[in-house]
């Protein structure tokens, strides 16, 4: 009887971790393509480090409206899936101004 209530609790617990890591182990993530402020397709050569993480835009005037609200731009694009990339760890750049 021990036995059965110790596998029944092992299996319990491996569906309570499938359950809680599922979600993350198959979110879709996407590369930026898009402007977080007007939508746009991104420009390469435009973009900020902030926080570690570079974010792309398609013109210079998007990266001061992302500055002045970076959340509010950084919620939408985690909502729609996309995932920034790391900014190189030598400096923080700034693009495009």
């Amino acid at each position: 009887m021990k036995s059965k209530k110790r596998v029944a609790f092992i299996i319990l617990m491996l569906v309570a971790v499938h359950l809680l890591v599922a979600p993350v182990m198959f979110a879709k993530t996407t590369e930026q393509t898009k402007c977080p402020v007007r939508g746009n397709t991104v420009n390469s050569n435009v973009y900020t480090d902030y926080e570690g993480k570079r974010i792309y835009f398609c013109c210079p005037p998007c990266i001061r409206s992302f500055l002045n609200d970076p959340q509010k731009y950084l919620k939408q694009m985690e909502k729609a899936g996309v995932i920034p990339e790391d900014a190189p760890k030598s400096k923080t750049s700034e693009k495009g101004r």
